[in-house]
């Protein structure tokens, strides 16, 4: 499985990927970097090292602290454009030549983009890179029909039978230890005296398990399984289950987990931000999930009912989320009917409340004993010029509703922002806007 799949300038949908963009995709791949080019990113990096210096940047890092422990009570904003970043960042804006220098020179615009933004996001004098490596598959082959330009597409299920299932087995990871490496020293060379370079493991987004079920079996196919073939879905998704935990056990014995409790993005949105992880004294080499944050989801599910969810997904999430210091559930499915069940989640401090949920139930249920993930619906942005009158009308209302919540408000999952760039910042001016007339 290759770890890039290109779909654009931006190659990775969501903030949290920045490392594993910016790393080598394999052997094959030449890192030579110019001299123009070097001067071009080093140029780039001196103007994210200044805005990572300002009292702005500071103050932003210290509430996520705060909101992330519970305390602070104003709501923070984060926006991650996804695919709306190729609409930001465009083929004509880059100057590099070299893919990898062309992937980085896209990542330090990222940040200066966010400089312009001025959500919530901190600036942070870093350039991660992250492994080269390949995950590989279940084992059961993966036939896709549809999904030409950008079109949708459906999985044909292979696992049909539990005699289908003798052919699955635990994903294995192999890193490209050499490439890793050579890109890593060819940062620190490039960004020597300006930006600190990390290597930072990224493994994995989540722990939802049933976005592989359906990849094994198709969408159309779990839903009927449920009821006709319930032992066959049980079986796969013990060896789901029993595959991730070995894949963290891999993870932890061979020193390849970082912490997440910095800027790294975590969960469906939110930054890890946290002063409650780790929970105990440690060296950087010897992380644990235990020590960092955790997250599941299952958008897949969302038309099966809260019983069979529970029995069908959550008892087998239950195992993998026990692992770790604090947890975040929920992603775009819509979670008021689920709430009984996720909030028996170990450790669990954050929540996805998607433009699909009950935000009155949601506000009641999480109070101020939980981070509130608020999620606007992003179609708002998915015009030329956004109706900023409507816009603040449902902010306004939504934050009238969270108050008292722990909430943030996250933007994200776009598909484009109308290839108007100006959208995001008109959006987080009116978000901060409405904040300081309802908080003070």
């Amino acid at each position: 499985m290759a770890m890039i799949n290109t779909t654009g300038v931006w190659t990775e949908c969501n903030y949290g990927q920045a490392a594993k963009f910016a790393s080598a995709e394999s052997a094959e791949e030449k890192i030579c970097i110019s001299g123009k080019e070097r001067n071009i990113l080093r140029d780039l990096a001196s103007k994210v090292l200044e805005l990572s210096s300002t009292k702005t940047n500071d103050k932003k890092r210290e509430d996520w602290y705060g909101h992330n422990s519970l305390s602070l009570k104003k709501p923070v904003i984060f926006c991650d454009p996804e695919n709306g970043w190729n609409e930001i960042i465009t083929g004509e804006m880059l100057k590099c030549n070299n893919k990898m220098a062309r992937r980085w020179e896209v990542v330090l615009f990222k940040e200066l983009f966010y400089g312009r933004l001025k959500d919530d996001k901190p600036i942070e004098p870093y350039f991660d890179i992250a492994y080269t490596f390949t995950d590989s598959d279940w084992g059961s082959q993966e036939i896709i029909r549809g999904g030409k330009n950008g079109g949708s597409y459906v999985w044909e299920g292979q696992i049909k039978s539990l005699e289908d299932i003798k052919i699955l087995h635990f994903p294995v990871i192999t890193i490209d230890y050499k490439t890793t490496l050579e890109a890593f020293e060819t940062a620190c060379e490039l960004f020597e005296g300006i930006l600190k370079v990390r290597l930072r493991g990224y493994w994995w987004w989540g722990f939802g398990l049933t976005y592989e079920l359906v990849r094994l079996v198709g969408l159309e196919n779990m839903l009927i399984y449920l009821y006709d073939k319930p032992d066959l879905i049980h079986k796969i998704m013990g060896i789901l289950r029993d595959g991730s935990m070995a894949k963290l056990d891999y993870l932890e014995k061979n020193n390849l987990l970082d912490l997440n409790n910095d800027i790294s993005y975590v969960g469906s949105g939110g930054l890890g931000y946290s002063n409650e992880l780790p929970k105990r004294n440690l060296e950087c080499s010897n992380v644990k999930t235990t020590d960092m944050w955790g997250f599941a989801e299952s958008q897949e599910t969302v038309s099966v009912s809260p019983r069979m969810f529970e029995e069908f997904v959550f008892q087998y999430q239950l195992p993998i989320l026990k692992r770790f210091g604090m947890n975040c559930y929920g992603c775009c499915e819509p979670l008021d009917k689920r709430w009984n069940i996720i909030k028996n989640t170990p450790n669990l401090r954050r929540i996805s409340v998607s433009p699909w949920a009950d935000l009155e139930k949601m506000s009641q249920y999480l109070e101020d004993k939980y981070i509130l993930s608020y999620k606007p619906i992003p179609s708002d942005l998915a015009v030329p010029n956004i109706d900023k009158d409507n816009v603040r009308k449902k902010i306004r209302r939504a934050l009238e509703i969270t108050k008292g919540c722990v909430t943030e408000i996250i933007m994200k999952d776009n598909h484009t922002i109308g290839r108007n760039p100006q959208n995001l910042i008109d959006w987080v001016k009116i978000v901060r806007e409405e904040i300081d007339k309802i908080y003070g």
